[in-house]
């Protein structure tokens, strides 16, 4: 496999292609081993992709972009996502 380059990342890439290492599943818990993982990328930016598809898409957030959702999910303005 030939080596990613920040130039080389985009949305919607095989998320394999970012490699295997350094991937981390912060949101599991109790849902059967299906839970989103992330990854941190050399340029600051954050991949996501579904662990029972490891292979399938990234989705590649910036840090700007990354951080407010964190903060507002924290602040309960996702919460009309939850069932």
């Amino acid at each position: 496999m030939d080596r990613v380059t920040n130039d080389s990342i985009y949305n919607g890439m095989p998320a394999m292609e970012l490699g295997a290492d350094g991937w981390r599943k912060p949101w599991s818990g109790g849902n059967g081993g299906s839970c989103v993982e992330a990854k941190r990328l050399n340029d600051g930016r954050v991949a996501l992709r579904q662990s029972t598809d490891p292979e399938g898409p990234a989705l590649i957030y910036t840090n700007h972009e990354i951080t407010t959702f964190i903060q507002g999910a924290k602040s309960g303005d996702a919460d009309f996502l939850l069932g």
